[in-house]
Order: C-alpha cells, then sequence, then structure tokens
C-alpha cells in the first residue's frame, strides 16, 4: 500500500484547508484510513480515522467539531477537511492505513504516507 498525502499550505487563523490522501490499492473495503499530526517537539498525535465503508469515524479531541473526514472510493482518496485552523493546528499531517478496526494508536497503522505540511498564521 502506497500513501500521497497532499493539500498542505500556509493559512491564516480561522481559514479552511483540505488535505488529501491518495491510497494505491485497488481495493479498500477492508481497510482504516486516518490522520495523524506531528508538530516540532511534540509527540505524534491522532486527527481522524474512517473505516473504508464511510459509516464510522472516529475524532481526536482538539479537533472535534472542526475537522472532518471523508473518503471517495472511486477516487481511493481520503480527505481531511479542517475549518476554523489556529496556530495550535500547524504540524505535518500523516495519511496512514490499517487493516481491521478504527484505532487512535499510532503503533496500530502499518503504512503511512509522506507527510504534508500545514501551517497557521496568527
Amino acid at each position: 500500500v502506497q500513501l500521497q498525502a497532499s493539500g498542505g499550505g500556509l493559512v491564516q487563523a480561522g481559514d479552511s484547508l483540505r488535505l488529501s490522501c491518495a491510497a494505491s490499492v485497488r481495493t479498500f473495503s477492508n481497510y482504516v484510513m486516518g490522520w495523524f499530526r506531528q508538530a516540532p517537539g511534540k509527540e505524534r498525535e491522532f486527527v481522524a480515522a474512517i473505516v473504508w465503508s464511510g459509516r464510522v469515524a472516529d475524532y481526536g479531541d482538539s479537533v472535534k467539531g472542526r475537522f472532518s473526514i471523508s473518503r471517495d472510493g472511486a477516487k481511493n482518496t481520503v480527505y481531511l477537511h479542517m475549518k476554523r485552523l489556529n496556530p495550535e493546528d500547524t504540524a505535518l499531517y500523516y495519511c496512514a492505513a490499517r487493516e481491521g478496526g478504527l484505532s487512535d494508536q499510532s503503533r496500530a497503522y502499518v503504512w503511512w504516507g509522506q507527510g504534508t505540511l500545514v501551517t497557521v498564521s496568527s
């Protein structure tokens, strides 16, 4: 499985941004896709995850109500929709995949993308 994250950039506080993660597998039905982020000097943090069916998703406490995760099965792509961004959201955002159920633990994910940088200025 290869994952390609994109969509990061420099935005201002209060702006919105959408990240994309394109996956190379043909059949995604057994996978869970997740987003994690890591700010300088901090540990990797769970952001969101979604079962590929799209029926079940989970979010980290710091992004609940502002971020949403979705997927497009036809494009094998998962999206992270981010609203009301603030400087604390500045981080390198990674997409990841695993087989099985939802998990907010980075060690549970087997495949990782390269990361896309989101910088939020105040």
